[in-house]
């Protein structure tokens, strides 16, 4: 494979990166489905359905669950904007595949700019999808209100955040260790089914239950959105600075891990998988 290595300043190196960032993304965005547009629409049509069966599972549990005055459906909607902004992130790092992706073939590209391209992917596919979602639903339904929509949007990132650090430990795990790296992580994404928090409020776990739960950076995350989102809701049981706490210390093991398997891994070790 021949290389040519350009000489060019910081500014123009900064534009080079974004360029090679900003065609990885429609790349990533396009992997689902050729057209753009219909890919976003099928991630619209997954989180309505979503939406949907949550909606009578918890209209049949009643007020056992919700403990928040305010719009029902938007106390639903937190919780699964956020969980499948998070769920989709550890996958889409997860499922690079690392070192040996066949991208990294091109001179031009780099471990950096396949992981900025996942997960940027992810977030624009996730917040258009919201914006859409939330457009229909305030001009066809209702009108939705907010206390305070830029901290909700803050704690939609932190959720992405903490994704993509999640990921990107199973991303360097996965060379070592394939079947091991695929089956944690669908058994993290399964758990977060339930240990999310999606369906629960924080303040109305205690004791033991709480417990169960707290571990879980995602969690915090929801329960601190909805104290954003409502205004009679202060979440007493979370801290969305654990979160990001959390977030940094995995991203940094990950990137740790992928450094040191980079230097490590061969092409024979596809033959394994």
């Amino acid at each position: 494979m021949f290389y040519y290595k350009r000489s060019s300043s910081l500014v123009g190196g900064a534009f080079n990166l974004a360029e090679l960032v900003f065609h990885a993304v429609v790349r990533n965005i396009r992997s689902q489905h050729s057209n753009a547009v219909i890919a976003i629409m099928m991630n619209i049509v997954q989180v309505v359905l979503m939406a949907t069966v949550f909606y009578f599972i918890m209209s049949f549990l009643g007020g056992r669950v919700a403990k928040i005055r305010g719009e029902f459906i938007l106390y639903i909607l937190s919780g699964i904007f956020l969980f499948m902004t998070h769920i989709k992130s550890v996958g889409a790092i997860a499922g690079l595949g690392g070192t040996n992706n066949p991208m990294m073939l091109h001179s031009p590209m780099n471990m950096m700019v396949l992981l900025l391209a996942a997960a940027f992917g992810t977030l624009y596919t996730q917040v258009v999808s919201i914006l859409v979602i939330l457009f229909v639903y305030s001009v066809a339904v209702n009108p939705i209100e907010m206390q305070d929509p830029g901290g909700a949007f803050a704690m939609l990132i932190l959720a992405w955040y903490t994704g993509c650090a999640v990921g990107l430990v199973f991303m360097a795990l996965k060379p070592w260790m394939p079947q091991t790296s695929t089956i944690l992580s669908n058994v993290y994404r399964r758990m977060n089914m339930i240990f999310s928090g999606k369906m629960f409020v924080g303040n109305a776990l205690g004791g033991w239950m709480l417990a169960m739960f707290a571990w879980n950076p995602l969690f915090h995350v929801i329960d601190q959105c909805r104290g954003f989102v409502f205004r009679n809701y202060f979440p007493r049981n979370s801290s969305w600075e654990y979160a990001l706490w959390v977030g940094i210390a995995l991203m940094m093991i990950g990137l740790l891990g992928e450094f040191f398997t980079r230097k490590h891994i061969s092409k024979s070790w596809d033959a394994r998988r």
